[in-house]
């Protein structure tokens, strides 16, 4: 059973005050099973998005993690990434939406493996 959406945000989130870092929750989606955006302001016009992994990428025999893959390698313009987050609600209504603030762009989500 994977933990709810609202759970993992607030204490994501929680983990990024510990840190040191500004993230509030832009969209709050569907409580239970809502997909999670993270954006990653890095305050120079640019940012980077992480989105759930392809379920393809999971193990099975460990449901409740989350797997994040960056959208594009480097860093892109605020723009494009504002533009992606609104066809994904277009998409899917219920999406959770994330963003922090950090100059060194840490983000503190494991990510899948190509």
């Amino acid at each position: 059973m994977r933990l709810k959406s609202a759970i993992w945000v607030a204490a994501y989130l929680r983990r990024c005050q510990i840190e040191g870092i500004f993230g509030a929750v832009r969209r709050r989606g569907a409580e239970e099973a809502g997909a999670v955006f993270v954006k990653v302001a890095l305050l120079d016009g640019n940012a980077m998005l992480y989105a759930p992994a392809p379920q393809t990428v999971y193990d099975e025999s460990r449901p409740v993690e989350r797997i994040f893959a960056p959208t594009s390698p480097q860093p892109v313009p605020e723009a494009s990434i504002e533009e992606r987050l609104t066809k994904e609600i277009r998409f899917d209504p219920d999406v959770w939406i994330v963003e922090t603030e950090d100059r060194a762009g840490r983000h503190f989500l494991d990510l899948a493996r190509a």
